[in-house]
């Protein structure tokens, strides 16, 4: 692995941005503030932000890789290479694929989870981003609850949200555009998408004892846990209690504030903070944030979204960029226990992006690294060697 100099740039560093190069040897940041070194490579960093690496803890965009149009699939395998090459193109060094395992078939299905499953396995050692696997799970699913448990003991899921969209999958049945939009998605007839939703509607009474046992084996495992779209106060509490740690997407102000009090983090979308509210119309997350209410930004549905949201903080008032920036950095990695990255600091994990700030609210990419290997460039001039650079300096 070579040794990489980022020379000159403006590091975020303990909050404040600090123009100075760092050293990177062994996939670690090993000296802040360091000089030229002999043989490492060098990146010209002047007029360029030296950033932590996004951590991504909830993004499910590879989907559109995956069904690009209702009906038409492509290889799993292809579909998460793309994704892979978006999200480090957007600076996202560490990705938690957020796949639906839902009572439906056809894209959200067990059998698409577990191919998802074993396909981020298999190639997890040839993509450039960390690539981790954030299970969401309907918790209408009964039928799944077994298989599921097997998962989490075997260490295979690596977050663990839970979800229901029951109540909003029967409210749609009445529209006819989301309507059809769930039934393309499961492959099924019109008659038989209703018959399935009346079946599974009926067990109703048996959920909360599936989440209480899969919340058990989950904090048995050391698997961290989400419950997404909290609509309550009191709801935040049963899975606080559960050990459900992380709100995400809360729909409300008081249920956020009561996962606030109680420590919880807190997850809204990044594209919420880039269009200015939610497409659902529910809570605007630069409030939230305003509010001391959202700890953590994520790309949801759209990879751009985490590093433009970042920078759209900082324009309008609502959070300095080191501030904004730890919405999808340093706090995503603490909410999911990676205690090795989220910072630039010695001894880190050196996932390292360099970004062209000069035109206001689109900022670019120009470098990325991660764990110590350059992955991403787009200006090949920045790049020598320290011994080139040390010769150029003695000419001149």
């Amino acid at each position: 692995m070579t040794d990489i100099l980022i020379e000159g740039g403006r590091a975020l560093i303990d909050g404040d941005i600090t123009e100075t190069s760092l050293r990177i040897a062994g996939g670690r940041i090993r000296d802040v503030g360091a000089s030229g070194g002999r043989g490492a490579l060098s990146i010209d960093a002047r007029d360029l932000l030296v950033l932590p690496g996004i951590v991504d803890l909830h993004g499910d965009a590879f989907e559109r890789q995956m069904m690009p149009r209702a009906g038409v699939d492509f290889p799993i395998d292809v579909a998460l290479c793309d994704s892979d090459h978006q999200a480090i193109a957007n600076g996202i060094t560490t990705v938690f694929h957020a796949t639906t395992w839902s009572w439906e078939p056809g894209l959200r299905s067990g059998d698409n989870a577990t191919r998802l499953c074993e396909a981020i396995e298999s190639l997890r050692p040839q993509l450039k981003a960390d690539t981790r696997f954030h299970l969401r799970h309907e918790t209408y699913n009964l039928d799944a609850e077994e298989e599921i448990i097997q998962w989490l003991g075997d260490g295979r899921v690596d977050l663990f949200a839970f979800n229901d969209h029951m109540d909003g999958t029967v409210a749609d049945l009445a529209k006819p555009r989301k309507r059809n939009r769930m039934v393309e998605r499961t492959g099924l007839s019109s008659e038989a998408f209703d018959q399935l939703v009346e079946r599974i509607v009926s067990r109703a009474d048996a959920v909360p004892a599936s989440i209480a046992r899969l919340a058990q084996v989950a904090r048995q495992a050391g698997v961290r846990m989400l419950s997404h779209d909290d609509n309550s106060p009191e709801m935040r509490q049963a899975f606080r209690a559960q050990g459900v740690g992380i709100a995400e997407f809360p729909v409300n102000e008081e249920t956020a504030r009561e996962a606030a009090g109680g420590g919880d983090a807190i997850v809204y979308g990044a594209p919420n903070v880039v269009r200015g509210g939610s497409h659902t119309g529910w809570t605007k997350a630069s409030d939230m944030i305003e509010k001391g209410l959202c700890s953590v930004l994520a790309s949801d549905y759209y990879y751009p979204a985490p590093l433009l949201a970042a920078f759209r903080l900082a324009a309008d008032g609502v959070r300095p960029l080191p501030q904004a920036w730890d919405l999808i950095s340093a706090a995503p990695a603490r909410a999911t226990g990676l205690s090795d990255r989220g910072e630039i600091a010695e001894g880190r994990r050196a996932d390292i992006l360099l970004v062209d700030d000069a035109a206001a609210l689109r900022p670019r990419i120009v470098a990325v690294i991660t764990a110590g290997r350059l992955v991403h460039l787009t200006d090949a001039d920045r790049i020598g060697t320290v011994t080139n650079a040390a010769r150029a300096v003695a000419a001149e």
